[in-house]
């Protein structure tokens, strides 16, 4: 049940002051009218005042001109009008240009002609309140809106996609709301209440336009008994070797489950995109809480993945979504490395790494390689227990052990470690082996170009 309150609006003020010419018999009758201009979406409404109880039978009529013309034409739907309001919706503008209003009373004579400051349509509009329609599940609801603005605007035509929301969601019987911003045009809200009734209220902004709307009226809607099976929990990917792996919670036995997957940027779309969901390959009917996908399924991108369960008699609702981007997600191969030993040091060549049949692994973005090495009769073939980007040699209290991290290939950075916790990577030197011509190291005796380097390894 949607139950729908009132809005409220504002609108954008010119001061247009005219004199009555003298009537026969008369004298000159004088009034100072504000002329209210109101854009909301696709409305375009001018209002005025009187100030002369004395210009009850005065009439007024409104010109229009176009940017770039001397012409002024008669304002559809503003001639001869007695009230204090017209409504030109009718009339056919770009809205993208500026335009001129004019205005005069009508009595037993006319006016003169009053104008108005010239405006463009698109910069004076506000953002009326958008449509929204509500679903209820047990513990969520979702929710889907319709961008301001007719179906056919004029004013939002180049704006649909650029919609941007913000709700505010509160119980129907407490005062303490949720403020829940930056949302597309279809979102779901979870971790409610089972048979409880929320109210919540939309408003739309367009931030590259620097545009944000006012709230419109205010939905209410009531959860539903909470369903048999509840929805898998705690979503997760991670990588194994070349496949994903996507692992959930599930309390319940003798359950099968299915994973869906979305294109992000079919989010960004106002237009309904429930249908355009599909199956993951390997993902349907399987009777554990994780299913293996390989990662050539995906290409570069970012996506929404959900998975559903069921017992064959009854299904649960979807689970929360969770965002997968590939590129965050991409398992490395290792790369192909080749080592030459001369008397006092090592040449080293690091190629790209391999997929299966010995090709070259396409890389859309620059790699950077970490080499860590020390001496085979130490007692430190131990890493400490540190994220991988941050991967230190544990080594004795006086022992310095070397790396060389080398970015693009011929890039090459002198690292120097010790074993001190409280102190981070050290960069000693910095050199591009194609602007020096030279592979450099402080501690070195000999140099070779990097040409040089991949001969010694063919």
């Amino acid at each position: 049940m949607v139950a729908l309150l009132g809005a409220m609006t504002l609108v954008l003020v010119a001061v247009a002051p005219w004199v009555l010419p003298v009537a026969a018999g008369g004298k000159n009758l004088k009034s100072y009218q504000k002329v209210e201009v109101d854009i909301i979406d696709d409305n375009f409404i001018l209002q005025w005042n009187r100030s002369d109880e004395s210009l009850r039978s005065v009439t007024f009529s409104f010109d229009y001109q176009k940017s770039g013309t001397d012409n002024w034409i008669k304002l559809p739907g503003c001639q001869n009008i007695t009230s204090t309001k017209c409504n030109f919706s009718s009339v056919k503008l770009n809205v993208y240009e500026e335009i001129k209003l004019r205005i005069r009373a009508e009595k037993e004579n006319t006016s003169s002609w009053y104008e108005v400051d010239p405006f463009t349509p698109y910069n004076k509009a506000q953002i009326g309140p958008p449509e929204v329609h509500l679903e209820a599940e047990d513990k969520a609801i979702m929710i889907n809106i319709s961008p301001p603005g007719t179906k056919n605007s004029v004013m939002w035509a180049l704006d649909g996609s650029g919609f941007r929301y913000s709700l505010v969601i509160w119980k129907n019987s407490s005062s303490g709301e949720e403020e829940i911003e930056n949302i597309y045009s279809i979102h779901k809200i979870y971790k409610l209440l089972p048979e409880t009734t929320y109210c919540l209220k939309v408003k739309a902004a367009l931030p590259m336009a620097w545009k944000v709307g006012i709230y419109g009226p205010v939905y209410c809607i009531k959860t539903t008994v909470e369903n048999k099976l509840p929805p898998p929990e705690n979503i997760q990917v991670s990588v194994q070797n070349e496949s994903y792996v996507l692992k959930w919670d599930y309390a319940y036995a003798n359950v099968t489950f299915q994973v869906q997957w979305l294109h992000a940027f079919l989010k960004r779309n106002p237009v309904n995109h429930s249908y355009k969901w599909k199956q993951m390959p390997n993902c349907e009917n399987v009777k554990t809480t994780q299913c293996v996908f390989p990662q050539n399924i995906f290409p570069k991108g970012i996506y929404f993945l959900r998975v559903q369960a069921s017992d064959g008699n009854n299904t649960s609702f979807w689970s929360e979504e969770i965002k997968f981007d590939t590129e965050i997600q991409a398992f490395l191969l290792p790369p192909v490395l080749k080592v030459r030993s001369t008397s006092d040091s090592l040449h080293i060549y690091i190629g790209a790494p391999e997929q299966s049949g010995s090709k070259p692994v396409n890389q859309d973005y620059p790699l950077t390689y970490e080499i860590i090495f020390w001496e085979n009769t130490s007692n430190a073939e131990y890493f400490s227990e540190q994220p991988l980007k941050n991967l230190l040699l544990s080594t004795s209290e006086e022992q310095i052990e070397k790396c060389f991290i080398i970015e693009n290939i011929s890039t090459i950075a002198t690292v120097e470690e010790t074993n001190q916790t409280d102190e981070d990577h050290k960069k000693y030197s910095s050199q591009n082996c194609q602007d020096s011509g030279n592979y450099s190291n402080e501690d070195e005796s000999e140099s070779k170009t990097s040409e040089e380097l991949q001969q010694d390894f063919v």
